[in-house]
C-alpha cells in the first residue's frame, strides 16, 4: 500500500479536530464544564486521547476553539441564509440575531465561555477565532465603517457585553431589550434580521429609532 499523500493527511487531521471541537460544544452543553473530561471528549469524538493533547495545549484552550467555532459557524449561517443580501444593515442585524441566539440557546456552554475569557489567559488566538473575527469585520465593512480597526473591536465588546447580560445568574436581561438597545445604537430597524416573538413585529416596547441616523438618509 502506497503512504498517503500530504494533502490526505491534512484532510484526515482536519477532520479528527474538528470531531473534537464539535464533541467538545455537545459535552459542556450536556454535562457541564467540570463534568467533562478530556477522556470523555475524544470518547465522544471516536478519537485516541492523546490526539486531544496534541491539538490542544489543554480543556480551557479546547473549549474556547470549539465555541469559537460555533459562533463562526452560527454567525455564517445567519449570514449567508435565503434570502440572500449583500444589505450590510441587515446583515449587521442577522450578526446580533446570531450572537444573542447562542446566549440564549447554549447558556452553560457560553457561561463557560466567557467566564474563561474573564481569566487571565483571555481570548485563544486559534483558527477559529481568527475565523470569527474575519466575518465580523466583513460585517462591519458592510455595513459601512470608514475605520473597520476600530469599529470591530466595538461591535465585539457590545455583543459579549449583551452576551454576559443575557447569562448573568439571578439577573439576566431579556434577550428583546438587548436586541432593542443594540438596534438603536446602529441605527437598524427592527424587522432587519430575525426579530425575536418577544414583541410584535411593529418593534419592541421603549426602542427608540435613531433619528440621527434616518435624518442622514
Amino acid at each position: 500500500m502506497s503512504p498517503r499523500s500530504a494533502s490526505v493527511n491534512e484532510e484526515l487531521r482536519r477532520r479528527s479536530r474538528e470531531r473534537l471541537l464539535q464533541a467538545t460544544v455537545e459535552l459542556v452543553d450536556e454535562r457541564g464544564y467540570e463534568a467533562t473530561t478530556l477522556g470523555d471528549i475524544a470518547d465522544r469524538a471516536g478519537s485516541a486521547r492523546g490526539l486531544v493533547s496534541y491539538y490542544f495545549p489543554g480543556k480551557r484552550q479546547l473549549l474556547q476553539s470549539a465555541v469559537h467555532r460555533l459562533m463562526h459557524r452560527t454567525l455564517e449561517a445567519a449570514l449567508e441564509r435565503e434570502p440572500h443580501t449583500e444589505d450590510g444593515r441587515e446583515r449587521l442585524a442577522r450578526a446580533i440575531d446570531a450572537i444573542l441566539g447562542l446566549a440564549v440557546d447554549h447558556p452553560v456552554l457560553m457561561r463557560t465561555h466567557m467566564a474563561g475569557i474573564l481569566q487571565a489567559d483571555g481570548f485563544v488566538q486559534c483558527p477559529e477565532q481568527q475565523r470569527l473575527a474575519a466575518l465580523l469585520k466583513d460585517t462591519v465593512q458592510r455595513y459601512g465603517s470608514r475605520d473597520v480597526d476600530r469599529d470591530y473591536p466595538l461591535l465585539r465588546a457590545l455583543l459579549m457585553g449583551a452576551v454576559f447580560a443575557v447569562l448573568l445568574p439571578g439577573v439576566p436581561m431579556p434577550r428583546a431589550r438587548l436586541r432593542a438597545e443594540l438596534f438603536q445604537r446602529y441605527g437598524l430597524e427592527w424587522e432587519l434580521g430575525a426579530p425575536p416573538d418577544d414583541f410584535p413585529s411593529g418593534g419592541a416596547p421603549g426602542h427608540i429609532p435613531d433619528q440621527s441616523s434616518k435624518s442622514s438618509k
